[in-house]
């Protein structure tokens, strides 16, 4: 039996972790089917996930409406294998010898869902793209 320690582990950071992250992990643990493990995070994170990332995920069958953003621990950087950040910069934190892909992303805060379906669909199809890694 596979354990979740013995799993690729991903680690999705931005800054308020309330968007693009939010949208990432759920993308993720949708799609990943038991390949692997995520987690997300941000370097200062907001009180609440973005309304609009929430009602693009709905769209397409992903319920974030439990989520919440949470600050990245030194446990989150400890098991991540591959970091992938979206638009933290310099907020985000740098592990040598871990794998890091900057995927820039527009921040969902503040636009509306017309706007946030693109962002959504682009986290998608990065995902899946992430995840096909695992299997090769």
């Amino acid at each position: 039996m596979t354990t979740p320690g013995d799993l690729p582990t991903v680690l999705f950071l931005c800054v308020h972790n309330a968007g693009r992250s939010q949208m990432a992990l759920g993308w993720f643990e949708h799609l990943a089917d038991g390949r692997a493990v995520a987690y997300s995070a941000g370097s200062d994170p907001a009180d609440l996930v973005d309304p609009a990332a929430v009602a693009a995920m709905a769209e397409v069958g992903i319920d974030l409406g439990g989520a919440t953003p949470r600050h990245w621990t030194a446990a989150d950087l400890d098991r991540a294998d591959i970091v992938v950040t979206m638009g933290c910069g310099d907020e985000c934190p740098l592990v040598p010898g871990t794998h890091y892909q900057d995927w820039p992303l527009p921040d969902p805060a503040g636009k509306g869902l017309d706007a946030v379906r693109p962002i959504r669909d682009d986290i998608g199809r990065r995902v899946r793209l992430l995840l096909d890694e695992f299997t090769d």
